[in-house]
């Protein structure tokens, strides 16, 4: 049976006890609590299980309805999410809660947060966040841009894209300009910055990225930007100055600029206009803005300071080995050798953090890429590709992070394998992640397991599923064709909308799918309990670097780095 829920969410918002820093220059998080009513009168609650929590932690959950309070949680519990079931008889129009340590000493028992549910509302699925015009969102990103420990939304709109590919049905010509748009969760606009005509209206052209790099508590908003307008007869942006700015988190306003990868050196319009922006944790520590200019030949990289220095200037052609062409739809930063500090991937290739090339597979442009724990069985991480180029073997292929290794490939010859596929542990019968991706002009779809084995072919259907963690099993569940289910099962949620983003981003770790509608964003979040516990995901470096980057370029899903007992820097 279809479930159907009402979302109301508050979260808590200045409890300082339940607000922690992971690493130097890392964010600081709330418990981002999450009350969802649910059409049987029952309320599920969720919260976030912090880095800095002890492994003893429990938790204290008091409800306050009719001018009555009830202890919900005796004894402590130390699941972070629990299922009030308040009876439909009784005349409850708002219930409060309270979530608190058992710590007996006042001064320990502070709320570590508190929300509010309005029971006389119309049951929906999801927390509606009404948007300050009738637009469609193009892309979302998250950050706490005021500094109290919960994440503001920030959009790019409107919903239209333009590719530089000078092909008729790719290039057109902007009717508008981009806005970045900041937003409370309940809806209030905060800001909004307009990206203006000297930035085209496409993906490739308005890179922009939400991170807090200059380590005061709260998140910056960093964006490609220009001057003026200087559109010729077509509308193709060709000359002019190209800048990095630095936008205000609270205000939106213009609070640093330095110059972007020139032009120069690149064949044309089509080459130069591929434009990428990233964080990583360069010496494993503190953030750096990475830009990026090129994806199909010469490639230049721009690694940042939080001053805008730079840390180094990578060229593709400089390199012995062929990095030309190698590049991706998107940037992916991860400590890809175990040495604490991050790398880039960015397609086919690696550099280092020290900005020299690490690793080239010098086989073209890939259009899937999954960096993750792929494979149990093979050291540290792995990275899963699917080629645009045309290739005789290895279309698919799973290669050693580290060195670049190839683990093994789809023997047959493909075309053109297209879109972002899917990496993601979605069946219990095979150790490790299921990769999957397909042909984009033929009817060929792949599931591999982590070590090769051909699982399942499909001659039809998408070839972009979005995983996420959404019940109480250890698997993914799969969004597809606007509704999460497990893989080949029933469905679990339908969804509407088109969907922008999965991301641990409210309540317990189990993630949350965000959708876009007309004048409208949703976020839907799970109401099915579970006695496992996890760290908020957002916590891990790779995966909050991850949804930073989301926001750039192609959409590539967020995924988990090695924790330190596995050789890596982050945390699960």
């Amino acid at each position: 049976m279809k479930r159907r829920w009402v979302v109301s969410l508050l979260a808590g918002l200045s409890f300082p006890a339940g607000i922690v820093s992971i690493a130097a220059g890392a964010e600081r998080l709330d418990r981002g609590m999450v009350a969802l009513a649910r059409p049987d009168g029952s309320v599920f609650l969720s919260w976030r299980l912090l880095q800095s929590d002890p492994p003893d932690i429990r938790f204290v959950l008091v409800r306050s309805a009719s001018g009555k309070a009830a202890t919900l949680t005796n004894p402590p519990i130390s699941q972070t999410n629990f299922l009030d079931r308040i009876l439909e008889s009784q005349d409850v129009r708002e219930v409060h809660y309270t979530l608190q340590r058992p710590d007996k000493a006042a001064a320990d028992n502070a709320p570590l947060a508190q929300c509010r549910v309005d029971l006389t509302k119309t049951p929906k699925p999801y927390l509606s966040i009404p948007l300050a015009g009738d637009y469609d969102v193009k892309q979302v990103g998250v950050g706490d841009l005021d500094g109290d420990g919960a994440y503001e939304i920030v959009i790019q709109q409107p919903n239209f894209n333009t590719d530089p590919y000078q092909q008729p049905g790719y290039w057109k010509k902007s009717t508008t300009t981009y806005k970045i748009e900041a937003y409370e969760l309940d809806g209030t606009l905060l800001w909004r910055y307009d990206m203006g005509w000297s930035i085209e209206a496409g993906t490739w052209y308005a890179p922009w990225v939400v991170y807090d790099i200059d380590g005061d508590g709260r998140a910056e908003v960093y964006a490609k930007a220009g001057q003026g307008d200087p559109r010729d007869e077509k509308g193709l942006v060709q000359s002019g100055p190209e800048y990095l700015v630095k936008l205000d988190g609270q205000t939106g306003q213009v609070r640093g600029r330095t110059d972007w990868i020139g032009r120069e050196g690149y064949q044309d319009y089509n080459r130069y206009c591929r434009n990428f922006l990233a964080v990583a944790c360069l010496d494993g520590a503190h953030p750096a803005l990475i830009m990026q200019r090129g994806t199909y030949n010469l490639i230049q990289s721009r690694a940042l300071d939080r001053d805008f220095q730079p840390l180094w200037h990578w060229k593709s052609t400089d390199e012995k080995k062929r990095y030309n062409g190698q590049g991706s739809h998107g940037l992916i930063s991860a400590d890809v050798d175990a040495d604490g500090r991050d790398e880039l991937v960015i397609g086919a290739a690696v550099i280092d953090d020290d900005g020299r090339g690490l690793w080239t597979l010098e086989r073209g442009h890939p259009d899937v890429c999954y960096v993750a724990d792929i494979d149990p069985d093979n050291d540290g991480l792995e990275i899963f590709y699917g080629f645009e180029t045309r290739q005789n073997s290895g279309g698919l292929s799973v290669v050693d992070a580290r060195t670049g290794r190839t683990l093994w490939t789809h023997p047959e010859p493909t075309k053109h394998v297209h879109g972002q596929g899917m990496g993601a542990d979605v069946l219990a019968g095979h150790p490790g992640m299921e990769v999957f991706a397909g042909e984009r002009d033929l009817a060929q779809r792949w599931l591999y397991s982590a070590r090769g084995r051909l699982i399942e072919f499909r001659d039809k259907g998408t070839i972009t599923p979005r995983a996420l963690w959404w019940d109480a099993d250890e698997q993914k569940e799969v969004i597809a064709d606007r509704a999460i289910g497990d893989w080949g099962g029933p469905t679990i949620q339908p969804l509407e909308g088109r969907l922008l983003a999965v991301m641990d981003c409210l309540g317990d770790y189990r993630e949350e799918a965000v959708t876009g509608l007309k004048g409208e964003l949703r976020i839907y979040s799970t109401t099915i309990g579970t006695a496992d516990r996890r760290v908020c995901l957002m916590q891990d470096r790779q995966y909050r670097l991850g949804v930073a980057a989301q926001t750039m370029g192609y959409y590539y899903p967020a995924q988990l780095g090695l924790a330190p007992a596995d050789g890596g820097a982050s945390a699960k």
